[in-house]
């Protein structure tokens, strides 16, 4: 008797199911896809009881005839891919011919078409119960595609139960219909739940240039969550180097990398990385590397526990990609990982960068121009003349002031500083809700102007930590602590690029034993380590010695110290582990040197810190995440006292 038999084609239909449909909302991407690789030019999603009922996706894309309509119901039918070698550079949103005949094995599908370019006026339609075709007749129908899928898994009541509430499909239908969304600003999109549209997006022009791309995403962004988050744009290419393969043609064509698109300015984030959307040639999808290397690039200017928003297109040859490893394409694998974790964090690193120094230039004054701040005068103060308080308006940013010491130098001047100071700081550091400001000038109307570019006026110092300042819209909080630790960090960054940080013998070296992986990865980093002043030699096959450690660095455990630097290490990437483990070391040292709480400075000193501030790179945030100046704008000061609703 023969134990081995061949599964029937329905059976082996619903295994293929179980891989491809795991619910409603894995029906709907495959849909959109297949409408997508159609070239349409508008999507109709409609779901009804969380998808559960019905799901009808609808396009106006190029549409079947009646053969390629029948042919399209049969496993491993596509017009994606004809030989093996496409498959390493698969350019489509599907490809592999499982999606329609899976879905239709487990509901009652029909199947509704009309070719765009053909003369006949006559559609088809077919209609399939439970994986078998029951019907196949001639319809009138629009140019493209119709697909309704009724009653899903009617025929698998174990796969049924095991669906959520409609709450919680109806929200993963939408989910990925936002990622969708974004991805294509290009194509018009209406969604239908239960007979009512919850969402109606019109298509955006989007021209070839890179300008009109992030611009067209930009209003798709703002489009599907209905704010406007402050986010900075994102465009940097470059070539991927030291690709490891052997092949010249791969090689050559692994090259060239974009990464573009928007992420969050600093100082939105969220506790989750639920809002991180990433896309690999247009195709959402999920990955860990680009998920570290997105807090790579923020590293600094995020707090511990939040994460960077963002939705950030990667752009590569389809070659150094495989997204074949996942049954339902959500996950993809790099041919370069490490090469391409860099790049991205080097983009994101760049992007904020240039996000500063490019407001600086903007919001640079090209001549004083006095803004009067109201002040509570008395009767007699009124009869005195009026003398307009002074204005500092540095011309040009200056080099961020080298301290010989930890501490602020105390300036050699009168210790009775003025009552009444203006600075007009012009660091640009938009926050969400700033608002415009009255005094703008008639070229900046509409335009909402960023905290520092503001004068600001000193009013004192609130639990000898929190510096109080005055805006004409609101008042304005600085932490002493938190913006002396930026200053000092890039103080320290800097003189990191200049040399090598200097390092302090052990009195006794103490020798570590690793395991083999780790000894392997350890003896790469020797040379990096030493520029950062931990003095780490081999001593065996898995033994190092350790004499030598940063003059700030204090551990009573050799051994657990060194363990850290290689999780350390290995959790940041090769490339750029030197100067992220330097970076950490530096934040360290900052946070303990720098001003506290309760260290009294006088005005002149209050006024170099905010000076030096000014000139730094990323002034928003303190080496740790943390916001080193905040605002209340008077509306807010006004809705919290009951002026406003």
């Amino acid at each position: 008797m023969n134990r081995i038999r061949l599964l029937s084609e329905q059976v082996a239909n619903q295994i293929a199911a179980g891989e491809v449909v795991e619910r409603p909302a894995s029906v709907v991407k495959e849909l959109v896809e297949n409408s997508l690789d159609a070239r349409a030019t508008r999507i109709t999603v409609e779901i009804q009881s969380g998808g559960r009922s019905l799901i009808r996706v609808t396009d106006d894309g190029i549409g079947m005839s009646r053969d390629d309509a029948l042919l399209c119901l049969e496993r491993h039918a596509t017009s994606k891919i004809q030989t093996a070698a496409d498959l390493s550079s698969i350019a489509t949103m599907g490809f592999r011919g499982e999606a329609l005949p899976s879905i239709a094995s487990v509901s009652r599908a029909t199947l509704t078409t009309r070719e765009r370019d053909s003369d006949n006026p006559e559609g088809s339609r077919i209609i399939v119960n439970g994986g078998k075709i029951v019907e196949v007749k001639a319809a009138g129908a629009t140019p493209g595609t119709s697909i309704e899928i009724r009653q899903l898994f009617f025929n698998v009541p174990a796969r049924r139960k095991f669906l959520r509430s409609e709450e919680t499909e109806r929200a993963h239908i939408q989910h990925y219909l936002t990622l969708v969304a974004l991805a294509h600003p290009e194509i018009a999109f209406t969604v239908l739940q239960d007979d009512r549209i919850t969402s109606q997006l019109p298509a955006i022009e989007v021209q070839h240039s890179r300008k009109d791309q992030i611009t067209a995403l930009r209003e798709r962004f703002q489009a599907v969550y209905g704010t406007d988050l402050p986010m900075v744009a994102v465009d940097f290419s470059t070539m991927i180097e030291e690709v490891p393969s052997e092949d010249v043609a791969v090689r050559s064509a692994a090259e060239q990398m974009r990464v573009w698109g928007l992420i969050g300015a600093p100082g939105v984030s969220r506790g989750t990385r639920e809002d991180q959307h990433v896309f690999v040639n247009r195709r959402p999808v999920e990955n860990r590397g680009i998920n570290f290397a997105l807090s790579e690039g923020y590293h600094n200017a995020l707090m511990k526990g939040r994460f960077p928003v963002c939705c950030l297109f990667l752009e590569i040859n389809p070659a150094s990609v495989d997204v074949n490893i996942h049954p339902s394409k959500r996950e993809v694998k790099f041919h370069h990982e490490m090469a391409i974790r860099r790049i991205v964090a080097q983009a994101v690193r760049d992007a904020l960068a240039k996000f500063h120094s490019a407001q600086l230039e903007a919001a640079r004054p090209s001549a004083p121009v006095a803004v009067p701040i109201p002040t509570i005068t008395s009767p007699a103060d009124q009869q005195k003349k009026t003398v307009a308080p002074p204005l500092l308006h540095p011309p040009h940013p200056e080099p961020i002031r080298n301290w010989p010491s930890a501490e602020i130098p105390r300036a050699a001047i009168d210790p009775t500083p003025p009552t009444q100071t203006i600075f007009q700081n012009v660091v640009p550091l938009p926050l969400p809700g700033s608002v415009t400001s009255p005094q703008s000038t008639p070229a900046d109307i509409g335009k909402p102007i960023p905290l520092l570019h503001v004068p600001l006026r000193l009013l004192g110092v609130v639990g000898k930590l929190y510096v109080v300042l005055e805006s004409d819209r609101g008042l304005v909080l600085m932490d002493q602590h938190a913006a002396h630790e930026r200053v000092l960090f890039e103080q320290l960054l800097t003189r990191l690029e200049q040399g090598t940080v200097p390092s302090q013998r052990l009195l006794l070296p103490e020798t570590v034993e690793l395991a083999s992986r780790d000894a392997q990865f350890l003896k790469q980093q020797l040379t990096p380590l030493l520029r950062l002043g931990v003095g780490l030699s081999e001593f065996g096959e898995r033994t190092f010695l350790l004499d030598a450690l940063p003059p700030f660095v204090k551990s009573v455990d050799p051994r657990g110290y060194v363990l850290q630097l290689i999780d350390d290490l290995k959790a940041t990437g090769q490339e750029v582990n030197s100067w992220r483990l330097g970076e950490e070391m530096i934040a360290k040292k900052v946070c303990r040197h720098a001003v506290k709480a309760n260290d009294a400075l006088s005005m002149p000193e209050l006024e170099k810190l905010i000076a030096d501030l000014r000139h730094c790179t990323m002034p928003y945030t303190c080496p740790h995440g943390r916001p080193t100046i905040i605002e209340m704008n008077y509306r807010e000061l006004e809705r919290r006292f009951g002026r406003v609703q």
